[in-house]
């Protein structure tokens, strides 16, 4: 499965236009976002994503949960977005 990784500073369009992306190749895909910036940007182009899929009769859904990683020998908790269509 594709992890699409998501920072503070990301443009929810282009996350958006990639997370259609893989959609289409893969059925389904994974954003992983560490902090609220992150996380608002990775939400934000989950919802574009959807106006992107719609007009194909697509309609996502999306289940968050928490993930433990590890940056430059830390422990971090990220939430990860697991994309798929309904």
């Amino acid at each position: 499965m594709e992890v699409l990784k998501i920072a503070s500073n990301s443009k929810p369009k282009s996350v958006a236009g990639a997370l259609a992306a893989v959609l289409r190749a893969e059925d389904k895909a994974e954003l992983q976002a560490i902090g609220a910036g992150a996380v608002n940007q990775a939400v934000k182009a989950i919802a574009i994503a959807r106006g992107f899929m719609a007009p194909s009769g697509i309609d996502l859904v999306s289940v968050p949960a928490f993930s433990e990683v590890e940056i430059n020998g830390e422990e971090r908790t990220a939430i990860k977005f697991y994309v798929e269509p309904r």
